[in-house]
């Protein structure tokens, strides 16, 4: 399930926010009349991301801005590169830069490490997954961007999988409570779902898998090891996905393993925005 969200909305609240009463700036200095050329620098290497969500401020802002991409999204940059131009009103212009530059140095922060994990990955069948550790309300662009990069999205939030973790395991009693739970709350509400579990060791993994209904089992905090021993009993039965303090530096095993994914928190809630910026040109 795709995830709902108004960006028309998000963009008028950011701008809102941003402008307050006046963007006082450009309008103690700029003619209102004056028509300007801008384009997006890149300023580091990595790999670019928001193009369209570019195109979607400027429009809001000022419907007349006219933006012409010369990058797309997904694409490999260098310093030097240009991203696009955009011509039109000079104030509409400036008081759109600041919530572009925003949101694309973060998207394509996360396209970057999100590619850079994808080709370490390479020569195996695991997959990249996101997770829920995102900026609150900027969720849609994060996980746009790491679908830019290469990666898979998890769950988009509480309302599109359930997610069974140790919490709520203990908190129902165990593994085969929550599920029998989980059982009579999809047929009671006309729901389908698909349904993970979280383990924390193999006697887990061999309740998970005796439960009807588990379409994933999440291996946390296991070893590569541990991982090959949990992935050659499940064989294909469900879903695999290890979780659990995994970086860059430690994930090729984990893939090695046979794993399907491999989930990474650090995709979106530490990474480093992308260096970019919007210089006028004449």
């Amino acid at each position: 399930m795709e995830m709902t969200f108004d960006l028309t909305q998000f963009i008028q609240l950011a701008i809102a926010e941003d402008i307050g009463d006046g963007d006082h700036s450009a309008l103690s200095c700029i003619p209102a009349s004056a028509q300007k050329k801008a384009h997006l620098l890149v300023k580091e290497p990595g790999v670019l991301a928001g193009m369209e969500i570019a195109r979607a401020v400027f429009h809001e802002v000022d419907p007349s801005l006219e933006m012409s991409d010369l990058l797309k999204d997904g694409q490999e940059v260098k310093p030097g590169d240009i991203g696009f131009t955009v011509q039109g009103n000079a104030r509409s212009i400036l008081q759109a830069e600041r919530l572009v530059l925003n949101l694309m140095q973060r998207m394509s922060g996360i396209a970057t490490r999100t590619a850079g994990v994808v080709k370490l990955l390479e020569g195996t069948s695991t997959r990249i997954l996101d997770t829920r550790k995102t900026t609150p309300n900027l969720r849609y662009f994060e996980k746009l961007a790491v679908r830019i990069g290469g990666g898979v999205n998890h769950r988009f939030g509480l309302y599109d999988m359930i997610m069974l973790k140790d919490n709520h395991i203990d908190y129902a009693g165990g593994i085969r409570e929550a599920m029998e739970r989980v059982r009579d709350y999809l047929s009671e509400t006309g729901r389908s779902l698909p349904v993970e579990v979280e383990t924390r060791n193999m006697g887990e993994v061999r309740q998970a898998l005796a439960e009807e209904g588990v379409t994933r089992i999440m291996l946390d905090n296991f070893t590569p090891a541990q991982v090959k021993i949990a992935v050659d009993e499940i064989n294909g039965r469900v879903e695999t996905e290890a979780s659990g303090g995994i970086t860059p530096e430690t994930i090729r095993p984990y893939a090695e393993a046979g794993v399907d994914f491999v989930s990474m928190g650090a995709l979106t809630h530490s990474v480093k925005s992308l260096d970019l910026s919007l210089k006028a040109i004449q």
